[in-house]
């Protein structure tokens, strides 16, 4: 497989440089599931940044309790999830307001945990087939293979994989499936407005549902809603 060897290149090169690395992970994503299987063996060091809209949630944190025990040896550390900051700020979805909260970006993270961890190097899964917007950022790296930035010391193995790549090498190397919700049947991530996550939160895992509408109090009503348009096409 052409891309395998490429981002183990690009793993390798990253190697030289340093043994610990941060290691952004959603938990339950594919993207996140190949690049810890591939990150492991190769750094002595690998903490595990997982960002949280809702802390603890049961059907994130099995992911958690499946990779400490397939690699025992990394770290783990929860922050909240940049977009957070903003949800506070605006009282998003009756979440609890504070019109002051300062606002977070992905870059602000990384540098406060390099700081705080002494670690240098971060790892994303970012894809180029992910958005423009990732195409465009990726492709402006020199490095040869799209996926390291020298400067700032962040890098992207999976930069050229599709998401069909990613989903055979999880296929062949017998990896933890990703749970596939949402109306995008997406693999990771929290959409409180999603009424098939919401759902599918209700008939799987009920306590992560009201955990989340206990944070997101408006998010009720999505679900209000679709059982009031159930009835009503009775």
């Amino acid at each position: 497989m052409q891309e395998l060897k490429r981002a183990r290149e690009i793993i390798d090169d990253v190697s030289k440089e340093t043994d610990s690395i941060l290691l952004f992970h959603s938990l339950s994503g594919k993207d996140s599931i190949v690049l810890l299987d591939l990150c492991y063996k190769k750094f002595k060091r690998v903490i595990v940044v997982f960002m949280y809209l809702v802390k603890d949630l049961e059907h994130i944190m099995r992911y958690y309790n499946y990779a400490k025990a397939k690699y025992p040896n990394i770290e783990f550390v929860q922050v909240p999830h940049y977009a957070l900051f903003n949800y506070i700020k605006t009282g998003y979805m009756g979440i609890k307001q504070n019109a002051k909260q300062r606002q977070w970006t992905l870059a602000d993270i990384t540098e406060k945990l390099r700081e705080k961890l002494g670690v240098e190097w971060a790892c994303y899964g970012f894809k180029q087939s992910d958005s423009l917007n990732r195409r465009l950022m990726l492709r402006s790296y020199t490095d040869g293979k799209e996926a390291i930035n020298w400067k700032t010391k962040k890098f992207y193995p999976l930069s050229t994989y599709k998401n069909k790549e990613i989903l055979d090498f999880i296929l062949d190397h017998r990896l933890k499936n990703p749970e596939v919700c949402g109306t995008n049947k997406q693999s990771s991530g929290v959409d409180v407005e999603d009424i098939e996550y919401q759902k599918f939160l209700k008939e799987f895992y009920p306590a992560d549902l009201e955990k989340i509408y206990k944070v997101f109090p408006m998010a009720r009503i999505v679900m209000l809603k679709a059982d009031k348009n159930k009835e009503e096409l009775k």
